[in-house]
């Protein structure tokens, strides 16, 4: 069986910090091979701007197609893309525009991810999240049967601050991930 996990990072959230950097390994772990939509270019002050996170959107989004192009999707069995923030939509505008069948990891997704969250997937989200109201990623999840993760008092990385809580954290979190890529 060939698998492929494709991993779509945040505006400031790149592949190398540690909720892609686990995710990688776990997937590697599972004999996936893996891909990374590496884009960039976003400008200053897009938090709390709506005009400024669709451009970055489409600007990545724009990228991603440019990054994905070579890759030979109809190959694998199985296509997981872990994403996340702004690069949850991304990853779901992709697979949706590509009429794609993929499971997906989906870490603290802004509120506009929903609108293209049609696959599969599980999604993990923080209460103090300063770039989305907990209320509308509780909403989304619902509305989309996605099953919800929740780290109280975590910020849109997943961290509260506290360096052993967030280790801790960061361990149950990848124990989840871990049990949905091995599934």
């Amino acid at each position: 069986m060939k698998r492929l996990a494709v991993f779509f990072p945040g505006v400031g959230y790149h592949v190398d910090k540690p909720l892609l950097y686990y995710s990688r390994k776990l997937a590697e772990q599972y004999g996936y091979e893996t891909a990374d939509v590496t884009y960039g270019g976003f400008g200053k002050g897009i938090r709390g701007s709506a005009e400024k996170m669709e451009k970055a959107f489409f600007s990545a989004l724009e990228q991603a197609e440019k990054i994905l192009e070579q890759v030979d999707f109809q190959k694998y069995d199985d296509v997981i893309f872990i994403s996340k923030s702004v690069g949850t939509a991304v990853a779901s505008a992709y697979a949706g525009k590509h009429g794609m069948k993929t499971r997906n990891i989906y870490y603290t997704p802004v509120e506009a991810s929903f609108r293209f969250m049609k696959q599969p997937g599980i999604v993990f989200t923080g209460t103090k999240d300063a770039w989305v109201e907990f209320e509308a990623v509780e909403r989304g999840c619902e509305e989309g049967g996605y099953p919800l993760y929740v780290t109280e008092d975590a910020n849109h990385s997943l961290e509260t601050g506290n360096v052993a809580k967030d280790l801790e954290n960061l361990q149950e979190i990848m124990r989840v991930t871990e049990e949905y890529i091995g599934s």
